[in-house]
């Protein structure tokens, strides 16, 4: 009986121990779901807190680059979270450290207040955000049914009307040669490093339509962002398997579904839809995004507002790329 009543209570302890290890319900965690993030000084992020297999896992967006999983994210009670992301610092050919930078987050209502720390060289990196819920996602359009307005060249083939530099800090690397929008941000051989641009439109839109041609030298890079908030990439990855970081992706979030770019140096053709947050992206007259849900903003974001009307930006600090005949047709709605 001794033995019995020990086996009983060795099992309800050890089971206690262990729902008590097991991920909060879905239900009790406030930070399910995605989270637009505005980052104090300039630049834009992305959350999505999410169960995995009964577990919570997440993705995160901070400035640039990708969406990418974090390293680790977990509720330190019930209204913080904290979420870490690390990368490799090769420091010499026999060490490596590991770089984690941590984001500490509370809730209150429907809105997030943030740090973000981590190491830098000489001190310490911390940055202010704050959060919102994003609204949710609409259902897909009939893009049958969409009604267009009256189309508007973007670029007159003889000068930058209509464009701005977003940085006035910077330099623009964009100039008109021959009817044709160039962008060319040469580096000094010995001097101090250039900081070229991007550039947008004065004008800003809401749902459109949108066509131009492109030419990507080779090992060149550039995006186009359609309304200041999703990057198409625009790169000359021709020959190379598909990948979301591929020419005409919604960068780092919708691979397209065949590739269909063209050699280095070949004029491109692209045109692409934005209606209802879902995007088509027709290259070259193959359609690689078929109206798709863009679920948040891309690296580079002007803006965590995915309801707000945006500009067209050009992105101008990567490389060589040439445009012509960029022409939008707004939708009426």
């Amino acid at each position: 009986m001794k033995t019995i009543i020990s086996s009983v209570l060795f099992l309800f302890i050890t089971t206690g121990i262990f729902a008590s290890n097991l991920p909060r319900n879905q239900k009790a965690n406030p930070f399910l779901g995605k989270w637009g993030l505005q980052i104090e000084g300039g630049g834009v992020g992305w959350l999505y807190v999410n169960e995995d297999q009964g577990f919570l896992d997440a993705e995160l967006l901070w400035i640039g680059g990708s969406v990418l999983p974090v390293s680790h994210v977990y509720l330190a009670n019930e209204n913080t979270l904290v979420v870490t992301r690390t990368n490799q610092s090769k420091k010499t050919d026999h060490r490596t450290h590991t770089i984690t930078h941590t984001l500490r987050i509370e809730k209150n209502g429907d809105e997030l207040k943030g740090t973000m720390s981590g190491p830098r060289r000489d001190s310490e990196y911390i940055a202010n955000f704050t959060g919102k819920r994003m609204p949710e996602m609409p259902a897909k359009p009939d893009l049958s049914k969409v009604k267009y307005g009256k189309p508007i060249a973007l670029f007159n083939g003889k000068d930058l009307s209509g464009w701005v530099l977003m940085n006035p800090k910077q330099k623009n690397g964009f100039k008109v040669e021959d009817g044709i929008l160039v962008n060319n941000p040469v580096q000094p051989e010995n001097g101090k490093h250039i900081s070229y641009g991007n550039i947008r439109t004065s004008e800003e839109f809401n749902d459109f339509n949108l066509k131009l041609e492109v030419n990507v030298p080779k090992g060149n890079n550039s995006g186009v962002y359609l309304r200041g908030i999703y990057e198409i990439q625009v790169v000359d990855s021709y020959g190379k398997p598909l990948d979301s970081h591929n020419m005409g992706a919604l960068y780092s979030r919708i691979q397209p579904s065949q590739a269909a770019e063209k050699p280095a140096g070949e004029w491109q053709s692209m045109d692409i839809t934005l209606v209802d947050r879902h995007v088509t992206v027709v290259l070259n007259g193959k359609t690689i995004i078929d109206n798709q849900p863009a679920w948040g903003p891309t690296g580079g974001a002007m803006s965590a507002d995915v309801l707000a009307p945006g500009p067209i930006y050009l992105q101008g600090d990567h490389g060589n790329v040439s445009y012509k005949n960029i022409v939008l047709t707004p939708v009426h709605k």
